[in-house]
């Protein structure tokens, strides 16, 4: 079978998450959770569906952008869903300006969402308290925002989200008037949203609502004017505003906040340890091949290029891909790991030139990814990584910002515990190698 390229350039966007809903998106999906240490989505699946009773749950997931946690969402969507819930997911960057985030924007972008899905599902719900906030916020912004007779109420939400969302100066009046009001919109939400659906949705014949918030993951590290990081003041301290919603809720959250000091009380908060997604490792921390994690990546490069051929027959067809065993092998060993750079790095060799791909058209667009990431490397920068790749671990919030926030270390988990590796596109680099060396002269002197 020959391959389809058109097919095969759409299937390798790295832009595109699995929706596993879809049964042409499912036929690509690959389940990593033998080799990432643990399967995250049952986890999540068995707090909803087992252990909560019939009381709400919130859950926070994290890990580094890229590494396929989009995707697993959407499997704990479609599995939760073949086991009778309702659940709404949503990016929350379609309604928030990720560099400017507070807390009355999360609740309006969760109660936006909600509401048009119920609509969507027949579920009316009436604007009441909202109908006169609406009104009252467009007194005081002097832009209309009024529900018109039989208007939905998420066509309010969405007239809001419209008008502040590229607005700076807007955003700030509007949170100004909102702030104190922060409690009751959280009781308008629970009792005249969520109650109201979970009502509508048991009489329908399902087991709740599941609402599953991602990219709240990419708010970025700025600080606020008193100094407190986005992340820390919006899941540290207001985290018990944002537990309280009257239904399952999933939010993703930074990676840097696992090595913030405050750690322990957004555990303490949630009352739940955040569920960390890893990389597929291609080497284990003693630095040699990981046999089982580098299939598992051929498989996926082989199921993007030929999905309707069974498992088994696909690495027949190599040859089709690619000039050699170990051109394939090579991409997937720089990869990391890391799903989206994986999809990325055979973007760029299609963009290049059409398959097979020659290691020298690999080994160009490895160059051009490699000085995109030494441009953004400061001297300090190599020393900090050369120590923590020696020592395999991450500390501190600002060794995660420099470090795993701008993907020159990974972070993977074997029958040991987590560890970080480094980018193995920098690993072959002289200054990688220079400080190595360096630090081994050092330790032996």
């Amino acid at each position: 079978m020959s391959l389809d390229l058109i097919q095969f350039y759409k299937a390798c966007n790295p832009s595109k998450t699995i929706d596993m809903a879809n049964p042409e998106d499912r036929q690509y999906y690959i389940d990593f959770s033998s080799v990432r240490g643990s399967d995250l989505v049952r986890e999540l699946c068995r707090t909803i569906t087992l252990l909560s009773g019939d009381e709400p749950t919130c859950q926070l997931f994290s890990g580094h952008i890229g590494c396929g946690k989009s995707t697993e969402l959407f499997r704990l969507k479609d599995t939760l869903e073949h086991q009778g819930y309702h659940v709404v997911y949503f990016e929350s960057s379609q309604d928030l300006d990720m560099a400017d985030v507070d807390i009355s924007d999360i609740l309006l972008a969760i109660a936006h969402q909600v509401s048009e899905n119920l609509e969507g599902a027949q579920i009316r719900i009436k604007a009441g308290y909202f109908g006169n906030l609406f009104s009252e916020i467009s007194d005081f912004l002097q832009t209309p925002l009024e529900l018109s007779g039989e208007a939905e109420l998420s066509v309010g939400f969405a007239k809001l989200s419209a008008r502040t969302k590229d607005s700076p100066k807007l955003r700030s009046q509007l949170r100004q008037y909102l702030e104190p009001r922060v409690s009751s919109i959280l009781d308008a939400i629970n009792k005249e949203l969520l109650e109201r659906a979970n009502t509508a949705l048991k009489a329908k014949g399902k087991k709740g609502l599941v609402v599953i918030i991602d990219n709240l993951d990419r708010v970025d590290n700025s600080p606020k004017p008193w100094g407190r990081t986005q992340p820390e003041y919006l899941f540290v301290d207001r985290g018990e505003q944002l537990k309280r919603l009257n239904c399952h809720v999933v939010y993703t959250i930074p990676l840097t906040l696992m090595f913030s000091n405050d750690y322990g009380r957004l555990s303490s908060r949630f009352g739940v340890k955040p569920k960390v997604l890893p990389m597929i490792p291609v080497k284990t921390r003693q630095g040699e091949d990981y046999s089982k994690g580098m299939a598992m990546l051929r498989e996926m490069v082989l199921a993007r290029a030929f999905p309707k051929i069974p498992s088994e027959q696909r690495f027949e067809l190599i040859p089709e891909l690619f000039d050699t065993r170990e051109t394939l092998d090579r991409l997937c060993r720089i990869s990391g790991g890391h799903m989206r750079r994986l999809l990325m790095l055979m973007y760029s060799c299609l963009q290049q030139a059409d398959p097979p791909f020659t290691r020298d058209c690999l080994d160009n667009v490895i160059r051009e990814y490699r000085d995109d990431l030494l441009g953004a490397i400061t001297e300090d920068e190599w020393k900090l990584l050369v120590q923590v790749v020696n020592h395999q671990h991450v500390r501190g919030e600002e060794e995660c910002q420099t470090l795993l926030r701008s993907m020159f270390v990974f972070e993977y988990r074997d029958g040991d515990g987590r560890w970080f590796g480094i980018n193995p596109a920098l690993e072959e680099t002289r200054q990688f190698k220079k400080g190595t060396l360096e630090l081994n002269q050092s330790l032996m002197g």
